[in-house]
């Protein structure tokens, strides 16, 4: 999957550790653990031609995180996009 620019990104973070640089957009969001006006991020990844049909095909969606702590998270579908 290829990183992709999130509409309304409020920074670029992992350039200075040496990664490509991932755009992100801090939003606020009402979790059920931690509750209203949780702060979190995100991201935005675009899967090529490949990987769209192995997802059909019923592939998986793999999320990988670095380290050996694991921090919430979630994945889900945005909206598509519009032209212009």
């Amino acid at each position: 999957m290829q990183i992709g620019m999130i509409q309304g990104h409020t920074r670029i973070i992992g350039k200075s550790q040496g990664y490509i640089g991932l755009p992100l957009r801090d939003v606020v969001t009402n979790d059920t653990v931690n509750g209203p006006d949780t702060p979190a991020m995100e991201t935005a990844w675009i899967p090529d031609p490949d990987e769209i049909a192995a997802i059909v095909a019923g592939a998986p969606i793999i999320l990988r995180i670095l380290g050996t702590v694991h921090p919430p998270v979630m994945i889900y579908v945005g909206e598509v996009p519009t032209d212009g």
